[in-house]
């Protein structure tokens, strides 16, 4: 099972692999805002990849619609909700608080 490493607090959860990284951030008992129940339409969820980007989902084009449609974003970015792990360990850095 993959395990996520959270920046900045440096918390780690392991969760099974097909795990969303939104929901592997709020198993670790992390604040990360969430207000379209995962369905990629709000952007509250957005964090960088720092570490893994090649073992989780790659982006889909409503995922990519959304995030240009967004300031702050790069290359690292995803959607917390649309990312869904493989089965490698992974780092997220979160960008806000819930």
């Amino acid at each position: 099972m993959p395990v996520v490493t959270i920046k900045p607090s440096g918390k780690t959860v392991e969760v099974a692999s097909g795990t969303s990284l939104l929901a592997a951030v709020l198993h670790a008992g992390e604040p990360i805002m969430h207000k379209c129940d995962g369905k990629g339409e709000c952007g509250a969820c957005h964090l960088f990849l720092v570490e893994g980007r090649k073992t989780v989902s790659r982006i889909a084009p409503a995922e990519n619609a959304k995030l240009d449609s967004m300031i702050g974003v790069g290359l690292k970015s995803r959607l917390g909700c649309q990312a869904i792990l493989g089965n490698e360990d992974v780092t997220v850095e979160l960008l806000g608080f819930a």
